[in-house]
């Protein structure tokens, strides 16, 4: 009985731990693809040509980010 319970609450406590890690996670790639991969993207576009893609990606994201604060 005292294996059941050590079971269920060894369960419980890394259950919880598991769902901080994946939020903690997502936070993280987030902040990743917001502040490091979306700008290298777009100077990435500027250097090989693609000023005319790089620009309304810009603005959307921009939009976007203007209409979606938290």
């Amino acid at each position: 009985m005292l294996s059941l319970l050590f079971a269920i609450c060894m369960i419980w406590v890394f259950g919880k731990l598991f769902i901080f890690g994946i939020k903690a996670a997502w936070g993280i790639s987030k902040f990743i693809v917001t502040v490091v991969l979306l700008p290298l993207a777009l100077i990435g576009l500027v250097v090989g040509g693609f000023i005319y893609l790089a620009f309304p990606i810009l603005l959307v994201v921009g939009i976007v980010s203007l209409v979606c604060k938290n």
